[in-house]
């Protein structure tokens, strides 16, 4: 697939605790860096500098946390214009948003699954086509986690899909939320994957998450990713070529020494798909 991605490489999610290490001694090992704008636009002082130095070495990717896509409030759209100055100081190469809600009269703290209805695709486009007006860029909307979808009127990946085509724009591509559903729901992982537009993924996530029960996974980015999703992973690159992927860590975070090497994990499976595609394609040259 040959196309252009807002970063290459393996990323990390930044973390106040690492801003310091990085910025003094920057990091060969990673090659793009994510952060979420509401926990740094307005932050002055020693991190607000470190974050400077940071974005003057580092390609970096923004993930926001509360726009909150599919909610019933109205778009908080001075919001938005604090965020295309926060991306545009920092050259900022990417925006993501999760297709989810967090708001109705007052944050929830949590996002909160969209019902998979056509009035919903409408809705959820509407405010997506909004965001990208005022941002001036294209967004990338990210597959989330769920653990109940009331009002189902299509499958998850119907809807996915067809908020991506009404609304004209990318998808953050989560392999660890694929999972973490799959389980859940009940339902084949790959094949769900691969239903997906390869074509509109600007980069993936991937992270760990928590084995409540058999059939019930938390997503809590807390944990080692573990095999099955290291496999999706490399499915997702067999299937669509190698992608930028970021290391998602929110929780029970260790030393960078102990992420990187799971930073260089996503790295070597880049390294290994591309040198096996470089293979494939001489072969039939």
């Amino acid at each position: 697939m040959n196309r252009q991605f807002p970063v290459h490489g393996a990323g990390l999610g930044l973390r106040r605790t690492f801003s310091g290490p990085l910025a003094d001694d920057p990091c060969a090992g990673i090659d793009f860096l994510e952060v979420a704008p509401e926990n740094w636009i307005g932050v002055g002082g020693l991190y607000g500098r470190q974050l400077w130095r940071l974005t003057e070495r580092y390609p970096f990717v923004a993930h926001g946390l509360s726009l909150s896509l599919g909610g019933p409030s109205p778009l908080d759209e001075a919001f938005l214009h604090r965020v295309r100055q926060f991306l545009d100081q920092h050259g900022f190469r990417c925006y993501t948003e999760h297709l989810s809600y967090c708001t109705d009269d007052g944050h929830l703290y949590d996002l909160m699954p969209i019902p998979f209805t056509e009035d919903a695709v409408q809705h959820v486009a509407r405010r997506i086509r909004r965001t990208q007006d005022i941002l001036e860029r294209r967004i990338a909307i990210e597959n989330v986690s769920y653990y109940a979808a009331p009002g189902q009127r299509m499958s998850e990946l119907e809807f996915i899909n067809a908020v991506l085509e009404e609304a004209d724009c990318d998808l953050l591509l989560d392999v660890n939320n694929i999972y973490v559903n799959s389980v859940n729901h009940g339902y084949d992982a790959e094949a769900f994957l691969l239903g997906l537009p390869g074509e509109r993924v600007a980069y993936l996530h991937i992270a760990g998450h928590y084995d409540e029960a058999e059939d019930l996974i938390i997503d809590t980015h807390g944990a080692d990713v573990i095999d099955p999703v290291w496999r999706l992973l490399e499915r997702a690159y067999a299937a669509f070529g190698v992608m930028p992927t970021l290391l998602e860590r929110d929780f029970n975070i260790p030393p960078l020494a102990t992420l990187l090497l799971e930073v260089d994990r996503i790295r070597q499976l880049q390294s290994d798909w591309q040198r096996g595609g470089e293979r494939r394609h001489a072969r039939h040259a």
